[in-house]
């Protein structure tokens, strides 16, 4: 099973990994079938699908992609309108 990690930079860094990687339509911030990697103009999503016992959240979201700095088969670094990010398959 595929794992996945979203991780904001910066100052404060913050962010999720687990078994879902969803990515947001632009307008209506549902999820697109059978997409799992960050591309321009949609949102993403990382974490689980179900809620954990311990946990605060069960994923995290970004706003929407506004620039791909860099992309690799299990790698991705983009920016959204104020942040930077990494997503990983690991």
């Amino acid at each position: 099973m595929s794992r996945f990690s979203l991780v904001r930079l910066g100052e404060h860094p913050a962010g999720d990994s687990g078994p879902m990687s969803q990515i947001l339509d632009g307008e209506s911030y549902q999820a697109i079938p059978d997409e799992v990697r960050p591309r321009v103009g949609c949102g993403v999503r990382v974490g689980s699908y179900a809620s954990r016992t311990y946990s605060m959240q069960d994923y995290w979201q970004t706003t929407l992609v506004t620039k791909i700095l860099k992309d690799e088969p299990d790698y991705i670094l983009f920016e959204t309108k104020n942040s930077t990010y990494e997503w990983r398959l690991i």
